[in-house]
C-alpha cells in the first residue's frame, strides 16, 4: 500500500525546472550522480513530499535549485548505476515518469534531511565557565502517566472517475487546454498528427498509448488526474530544456528553441550562430537568405562539407526544401532549410549522440515550430567581412575537406568520370566537383583506372573522344587537371612533349611524356593539339625504388583504356577532328570535359 501513496504523490507531480538565471551555488553538492524525481517552488510542499518518499527510499535528499526544491535519490557512484536504478524505478511506477539523471550541478544547500542545513556546529564548553550547579538534595521525581502511542493516520484511498466521469471533465476543457495535451502526447510520442485541440480517434489511441506506457489501463479517456500527470510533465520536460518561441526578426525567422541548452552568439550572414550552454554540447544555426532553387541546392552541398554534419546519415532533397542527419560516434545533426517567395530558409541543430533521447523532443519542437515570419532575409552586410575572410572561415563554421582529390574527365553523356584508382580507395562517400554524390563503377588494378557515375545523371559539357591510332612521338600535348585539388574552382593546363609510345621499362600499355605535373594532375585528360583525349595521366608510385625526373610522367594510352570503357557497358566516343584548336578553344574543351573527383 505504501507503493501506492508515494506513486499518488510522484503522479500529482509538479514541474521540474524552469530555465532561471544563473546562481551562485551555496555550497559543494556531494560528488556523484543524482536520478531528480520532483521540483517543487514551495519549500514547505517539498518537504512533505521528501517526508513521503523517505517512507519508501533511504537515500532522499533535497536541495535548492535556481530558486526551486528539488528531490533526489543519491548520490550513486557511478551514471550507469543511476541510470539502472532509475530504469527499475520506472517500470515499477515509484517515481514519476519524468525523473532523470543529474549531475547536481545546479544543486545548493540542503533542505531535506530536515535540518541538514544551516545546522549550527555544537559548540565546545568554555574552560573558565563554572560548572553547573548540583542540587544538594534531588526532589524524587514523580513518574508522568504513559501517553498512548497515536493511531497511524490512514492511508489515502486512491479514487479514479470512471470513464463517463472523465468525458464529462474532459468536455469541461478550453480548446487552449485541448492544444496543449495534444501538444503533451507528442512530445512523448504518442501523438502525431496537427495540433488542433479536436479529441478524435487519433487523440484517444495517443491516450491509450500514453496510459499503456505508464502502467494504467489503456480506456483512451484520460481522468483528471491523470491529464495532470501527463501536462505536468510535459511542462516540466520543456521546463528543464528552456524551451521557448525565440522570433529572430533580423532573419524573419519565428522557431522554438532549448534556451536552457543555448544561447545567442553572433550573426554572420547567412547564418545566426547559438552557442552551446553550460556545457550542454548543443548548438543551433539558424539559415536566412535571398536565393532560389539554385541557392537552396547549393546550400544542401555546402552543409555537407562542414564538420558539424556528419557523412553518415539521411539526405533527402526536393525542388523546395531538404533535410540533412548526420551522425558519427562524437556528433549528430539535424538540418532543414526550404524556399519560399525568393528566400532561403532553414536551421541545423547540432549535439552529442549520448543525449538522443532529450534532443529528439527538442528536434520534434523546432521542427513543428519553425516558420518564416517576414518577407525579408539575413542582411548579408549586418556584419562586416572581407570576402577572403568570409571564403577561408565559412561564416564561422569549420568545412570538412575531402581525404583527397584528383582529377578525372567524361566518357559518357550521362556524366559517368575516368580517374585513377587510387582515389577511390576506402572512400566513405565519393563527389564530382564537390556537388554531385557519386559511385564507384569498377577499378582495375591492372591499369590503375577507375569509372565513377553520379548518383543522379548529369549533362556533362564536353565528353571526351579518344584518339584512334598511333600518336606521333615529340609532338605537343597538354594535361588538363585540378593541380591544387579542391583549392582552385576550375582546372589548370599544363604543356609538353610525347616522349615514348611506352613506359620506361617497355610497357605497351602507357606513354612518357616530358611534362611537369602535381599529384592533383593524376587522372586528367592528355590532350593533343585538336583536343582528342590521347590518354589519363597517372600518378607516380609513392615507394619506387628509383626516383624520376620532375619532367618524367606516364599515362595510359587511349587504346587500352577504350576496351576497358567497353567492358563497363560504356561505348566510347571516337576523336573526328585532326586540325589544332585555337588556345583559347583547347582550354574551354579541356575545362568542359575535365572533373574534380574527391573522397570523403
Amino acid at each position: 500500500m505504501k507503493k501506492h501513496v508515494i506513486c499518488l504523490l510522484a503522479l500529482i507531480g509538479a514541474p521540474l525546472l524552469p530555465p532561471i538565471a544563473h546562481a551562485q551555488t551555496e555550497q559543494v553538492v556531494e560528488a556523484g550522480v543524482w536520478v531528480q524525481i520532483e521540483a517543487l517552488p514551495n519549500q514547505a510542499e517539498a518537504e512533505d513530499r521528501a517526508r513521503a518518499y523517505s517512507a519508501i527510499f533511504d537515500n532522499v535528499a533535497g536541495f535548492n535549485s535556481r530558486g526551486w526544491y528539488a528531490i533526489a535519490l543519491g548520490p550513486f557512484a557511478t551514471r550507469d548505476e543511476a541510470i539502472a536504478r532509475l530504469t527499475t524505478l520506472k517500470s515499477e511506477a515509484m517515481v514519476p515518469q519524468d525523473s532523470f539523471i543529474s549531475t547536481g550541478k545546479t544543486y545548493s544547500s540542503n533542505f531535506w534531511p530536515a535540518g541538514q542545513a544551516d545546522r549550527p556546529a555544537a559548540s565546545a564548553a568554555s574552560p573558565i565557565d563554572p560548572p553547573p550547579p548540583v542540587p544538594a538534595t534531588p526532589a524524587p521525581a514523580t513518574p508522568a502517566p504513559m501517553a498512548e502511542a497515536p493511531a497511524p493516520a490512514p492511508e489515502p484511498v486512491i479514487v479514479e472517475e470512471t470513464p463517463q466521469q472523465a468525458r464529462a471533465s474532459e468536455a469541461t476543457l478550453s480548446a487552449e487546454q485541448r492544444v496543449e495535451l495534444q501538444a503533451a502526447l507528442q512530445w512523448f510520442g504518442h501523438y502525431t498528427a496537427a495540433l488542433d485541440g479536436a479529441i478524435g480517434p487519433g487523440t484517444r489511441g495517443s491516450m491509450a498509448a500514453w496510459q499503456t506506457a505508464n502502467g494504467l489501463e489503456p480506456t483512451g479517456i484520460l481522468t483528471t488526474r491523470q491529464r495532470q500527470m501527463l501536462v505536468d510533465g510535459y511542462r516540466a520536460a520543456q521546463a528543464e530544456l528552456g524551451l521557448a518561441k525565440v522570433v529572430e526578426e533580423k532573419a524573419g525567422i519565428e522557431i522554438t528553441l532549448p534556451t536552457a541548452l543555448v544561447e545567442f552568439d553572433h550573426y554572420e550572414p547567412p547564418f545566426v550562430h547559438y552557442r552551446a550552454k553550460d556545457g550542454s554540447d548543443v548548438r543551433v544555426v539558424l539559415i536566412s537568405q535571398p536565393g532560389d532553387q539554385s541557392t537552396l541546392y547549393g546550400l544542401y552541398d555546402l552543409l555537407q562539407t562542414l564538420e558539424i554534419v556528419p557523412l553518415q546519415g539521411e539526405r533527402s532533397r526536393s525542388e523546395r526544401s531538404f533535410t540533412i542527419d548526420g551522425r558519427s560516434t562524437t556528433v549528430a545533426s539535424h538540418a532543414y532549410a526550404e524556399l519560399s517567395k525568393g528566400l532561403v530558409k532553414g536551421y541545423v541543430l547540432v549535439w552529442n549522440p549520448r543525449d538522443d533521447e532529450r534532443i529528439a523532443r527538442v528536434q520534434a519542437a523546432m521542427q513543428s515550430s519553425f516558420r518564416s515570419v517576414s518577407d525579408t532575409a539575413l542582411d548579408p552586410g549586418l556584419v562586416p567581412m572581407s570576402a577572403e575572410s568570409r571564403q577561408g572561415l565559412l561564416s564561422g563554421l569549420e568545412v570538412r575537406r575531402p581525404v583527397i582529390s584528383r582529377s578525372g574527365f567524361y566518357v559518357d553523356a550521362t556524366g559517368t568520370v575516368a580517374t585513377v584508382s587510387e582515389v577511390v580507395e576506402g572512400c566513405n562517400r565519393i563527389t564530382l566537383d564537390l556537388r554531385h554524390e557519386a559511385r564507384l563503377v569498377s577499378t582495375d588494378t591492372a591499369t590503375g583506372l577507375a569509372l565513377v557515375a553520379p548518383q543522379k545523371p548529369l549533362s556533362p559539357p564536353v565528353v571526351a573522344d579518344l584518339l584512334q591510332g598511333p600518336a606521333r612521338e615529340g609532338q605537343d600535348v597538354a594535361i588538363s587537371g585540378y593541380s591544387y585539388e579542391d583549392k582552385l574552382p576550375a582546372p589548370t593546363l599544363a604543356f609538353g612533349k610525347l616522349e615514348e609510345m611506352k613506359g620506361l621499362n617497355g610497357e605497351a600499355s602507357l606513354m612518357r611524356l616530358g611534362i611537369e605535373a602535381l599529384p592533383g594532375d593524376a587522372g586528367g585528360p592528355v590532350l593533343d593539339a585538336s583536343g582528342a583525349v590521347m590518354g589519363m595521366l597517372l600518378p607516380r608510385e609513392a615507394n619506387a625504388a628509383r626516383k624520376l625526373p620532375d619532367t618524367v610522367e606516364h599515362a595510359l594510352q587511349a587504346a587500352t583504356l577504350a576496351p576497358r570503357l567497353a567492358e563497363a557497358g560504356i561505348a566510347p566516343r571516337a576523336a573526328t577532328t585532326t586540325g589544332a584548336l585555337a588556345p583559347e578553344d583547347l582550354n574551354r574543351r579541356a575545362e568542359g570535359m575535365t572533373v574534380l573527383v574527391s573522397c570523403w
